[in-house]
């Protein structure tokens, strides 16, 4: 005969077992469903293509009205094929803007900015993630209140800067207030936060490493999916920058964007030339991802494994 005090541990010791054999049969699909691989439905493959169209479109279009004249372009509807100017329009477009050296000119502008900023910016993170030191939050809240001031503001200040070190027109102009940015500082101290175990850092000082061989053995193989992420976001934005360099630089040592400029003035500016300088300008950027495209994917794969 059972007393009312066993009843509670009964059902009590039910609901375990079921808990047990529940959580045994969600280990056992898990194990099983390990090595399968998912496949995707229709619907995923249909939101893929609209939004794979929808990226491709605008350089398409861009192609397209590249390869037509202007005044086949102010017609309506306009035109949804490619044509046989593109050549012409391209010639026209290399031989107005000067990109000859504007696409050197954006080159070197561009890559020493990524350098300067991913080997910085590596550096500082580092430091913020890793290291301890005075004021190393009140200096980390500062390099990200860096952020919230619009860059406008500086024009007027940087510019006079520039101009009283005799820089007017020059490269340097554009590439010294950028070797470094606030977003690679704090983009890589987040990564590394977690990257980076603290343990290996000590194990190297314990061996006898020192700090540089510390950063080029331990840290830079650790934050190496973030620094390709960080220079392909760094080259882009350093290609692409129109604000800084239109007011730095002139017409005879300008850069991509500022050449391209140029292809906009005039009575009657002629739109398809003005595209196929575009279309220009862009190539480079398509030729980078599609060279280290790979790396950079799976450098972020890799990251998130780790991660």
């Amino acid at each position: 005969m059972t007393t009312t005090g066993e009843l509670p541990l009964a059902s009590a010791k039910t609901k375990q077992t079921k808990k047990a054999k529940k959580t045994e049969k969600a280990k056992r699909r898990l194990v099983l469903g390990a090595g399968r691989q998912l496949h995707a439905g229709p619907v995923t493959y249909a939101v893929l293509t609209v939004f794979a169209l929808a990226s491709v479109a605008p350089l398409v279009w861009t192609a397209v009205a590249a390869s037509r004249t202007d005044r086949r372009l102010a017609q309506t509807p306009p035109p949804l094929w490619f044509g046989g100017n593109l050549p012409r329009n391209l010639r026209a477009a290399w031989e107005q803007a000067g990109l000859g050296t504007a696409m050197f000119n954006s080159t070197l502008v561009a890559g020493t900015i990524t350098v300067s900023t991913v080997l910085f910016a590596t550096l500082a993170g580092f430091a913020f993630a890793k290291l301890r030191f005075r004021f190393s939050g009140v200096l980390l809240l500062l390099t990200i209140g860096t952020m919230m001031i619009p860059p406008q503001l500086a024009v007027v200040p940087l510019y006079l800067w520039m101009a009283d070190l005799g820089w007017s027109n020059q490269l340097q102009t554009v590439v010294l207030p950028s070797l470094v940015t606030a977003f690679g500082t704090f983009f890589m101290r987040q990564y590394l936060v977690r990257a980076l175990p603290s343990e290996l850092i000590e194990a190297a000082r314990v061996d006898g490493a020192s700090s540089l061989r510390i950063v080029w053995h331990v840290v830079f193989p650790a934050a190496r999916p973030a620094m390709a992420v960080l220079g392909l976001l760094t080259f882009v934005f350093a290609w692409n920058d129109f604000l800084w360099p239109i007011i730095a630089l002139n017409q005879q040592n300008p850069t991509v964007q500022v050449a391209l400029n140029s292809l906009g003035t005039g009575y009657v500016p002629d739109q398809a030339v003005i595209m196929a300088g575009a279309l220009l300008g862009t190539l480079p950027l398509l030729v980078a991802f599609l060279l280290f495209g790979r790396q950079i994917v799976g450098g972020i794969m890799q990251g998130a494994i780790k991660g």
